[in-house]
């Protein structure tokens, strides 16, 4: 397997999966689903959840088809976003609970993370 082939994958399934994400949000914002009912709600909810979910697939499906070394480092940046961005998150919570900070909706924390791991990718380029 040529090793731009996982890359290639991955940048497709991120397409599609985020293209989903970004259409049912848009639609969402744009008023389309306003006259929902409860349970119409939650399958909206987990409309927009599903493509968050496979973009975690797709990454983990990446790090499956690299060598080991590109699944080490892209596994450690993986796990340092996360703990940065619940280190954050969870940061602004007690900030929420004890001074009065604007309230931050859950979902933030999926572009959070993504944002973290855009930050300690060019900080981290060995498995050490």
């Amino acid at each position: 397997m040529s090793a731009d082939l996982p890359r290639r994958r991955y940048a497709r399934r991120t397409f599609a999966f985020m293209g989903a994400y970004v259409a049912v949000n848009a639609a969402a914002v744009a008023g389309a689903f306003d006259d929902l009912r409860r349970p119409g709600a939650w399958v909206l909810g987990l409309a927009i959840a599903a493509p968050v979910a496979a973009q975690i697939w797709a990454t983990l499906e990446l790090m499956r088809q690299c060598d080991e070394f590109v699944r080490a480092v892209l596994a450690k940046r993986f796990i340092i976003a996360s703990g940065v961005a619940m280190a954050l998150f969870s940061a602004w919570g007690f900030l929420e609970s004890y001074a009065q900070a604007p309230h931050a909706p859950g979902w933030l924390i999926y572009p959070l993370f993504w944002a973290a791991f855009g930050a300690v990718t060019p900080l981290v380029r060995t498995s050490r």
